[in-house]
């Protein structure tokens, strides 16, 4: 018995070697943990801001306004563009090369000033072949002249010796004869001299054209022509004038409302582009026209003081008023007003998102007193600026986004 218990503690061992193969599953398991995390943080993190970036969000747009006092006076309001009464593009009225322009784009000319000048060696040159044409008419004047004199004076002293009997009648009559073309061909050389003068003044004429002059006092509101252009009667204008001191706006009235206007009524005017600057005006006419697609009818309104800063197709509001403004009343600043409904909080800021070429730009606002269905806007963004309307939570700045019913 002693023999079988030393063998058996002799068939024990400690394995010292490398073992059989460990389970798979622990490593397998930490593995689908770490996939399953990053899962969760590129849905949670990754997708809005990777919708922001690929797939426009829709947004709704509305507008920061400007309020003017006399709009609670309006019997009417509407909008429109400034419009210049007096406008002329202003041509050649002979075929040449500008040979160079005398005026920019913008600025301010006076009638009969020198817009541009033509380039005319050719009718300079053909200008002084008609006046050499004169002097060689009048010289045919003098020559045809002196003939028409040496024949009177011999018809008169063949006559004179026909009645003493000295000459013969047929003699006398012959020469007298010779006189009526001789006062023909002196008829004719003057007519030549005519003819040749009128030529000159012809080239005068067609190189006085070559110096082309503003028919009014103006703004060159277009950009002109240029040296070296060809113009010409079919061609191109070479500066178009427009007279500022005719602008007026122009804007379109229901029909339905336009019993309440007539001419001379007091209006109010509002540049788009000087929001808080209000101007005086005054209805100066309305179209013999309606525009039946819009059932509207254009109404003219003319500005009452000199219209500083206005320029052609800017847009402006007009308010139609009941009666004239007193001093106090036109002193009264107007309003920038932000709609209420285009205002959030971020992290305890009032904001509003502007839209600017297609992204969001968040911007901080003061807010002042609520008027109407908004609050007056103490500091922000300008008058005129597109707002997001119902911002969400969702929207970020410098996000893209695009106005609802927009094309991607």
């Amino acid at each position: 018995m002693a023999d079988q218990l030393s063998a058996d503690l002799a068939a024990l061992k400690i394995q010292r070697g490398p073992g059989g193969p460990a389970s798979p599953w622990p490593k397998r398991l930490l593995w689908l943990g770490l996939l399953g995390a990053a899962g969760w943080a590129a849905w949670t993190f990754g997708k809005p801001a990777l919708e922001s970036r690929v797939f426009k969000a829709e947004v709704e747009l509305t507008q920061i306004v400007v309020v003017s006092p006399a709009e609670s006076q309006a019997k009417v309001t509407s909008s429109g563009y400034v419009v210049p009464q007096r406008v002329t593009k202003v041509g050649a009225k002979t075929v040449g090369r500008i040979k160079s322009m005398k005026v920019i784009e913008g600025q301010e000319v006076e009638a009969g000033q020198v817009l541009a000048e033509l380039e005319g060696a050719d009718l300079r040159a053909q200008l002084n072949s008609a006046k050499a044409r004169v002097l060689t008419a009048r010289a045919q004047v003098q020559t045809a002249k002196a003939e028409l004199a040496d024949a009177l004076q011999k018809a008169k002293r063949e006559r004179k010796l026909a009645s003493q009997g000295i000459g013969t009648a047929a003699a006398a009559e012959d020469l007298e004869f010779r006189v009526s073309p001789a006062q023909k061909q002196v008829a004719a050389a003057e007519a030549g001299v005519r003819a040749a003068e009128a030529e000159v003044e012809n080239f005068e004429v067609q190189i006085g054209y070559l110096t082309v002059t503003a028919p009014m006092t103006g703004t060159v509101v277009a950009k002109p022509a240029q040296e070296g252009e060809l113009v010409g009667v079919m061609a191109s204008s070479l500066v178009e004038l427009a007279d500022f001191t005719s602008l007026m706006v122009e804007t379109d009235v229901p029909e339905g409302r336009l019993h309440l206007l007539k001419v001379g009524d007091p209006a109010e005017i509002v540049l788009d582009a000087f929001p808080t600057e209000r101007h005086r005006g005054r209805v100066a006419g309305v179209s013999p026209r309606v525009n039946r697609a819009k059932a509207t009818v254009t109404v003219k309104v003319a500005f009452i003081d000199p219209s500083k800063g206005a320029l052609p197709d800017m847009a402006a509001r007009v308010s139609f008023l009941e009666a004239e403004l007193d001093d106090e009343a036109r002193k009264e600043p107007a309003r920038v007003i932000v709609p209420a409904n285009a205002i959030t909080e971020r992290d305890g800021n009032k904001v509003v998102f502007v839209v600017e070429d297609g992204a969001l730009r968040m911007n901080t606002v003061e807010l002042g007193d609520e008027f109407g269905n908004g609050f007056e806007l103490v500091s922000g963004p300008p008058a005129g600026a597109q707002v997001v309307r119902d911002p969400g939570s969702e929207l970020q700045d410098g996000q893209k986004v695009k106005q609802k019913g927009e094309a991607t």
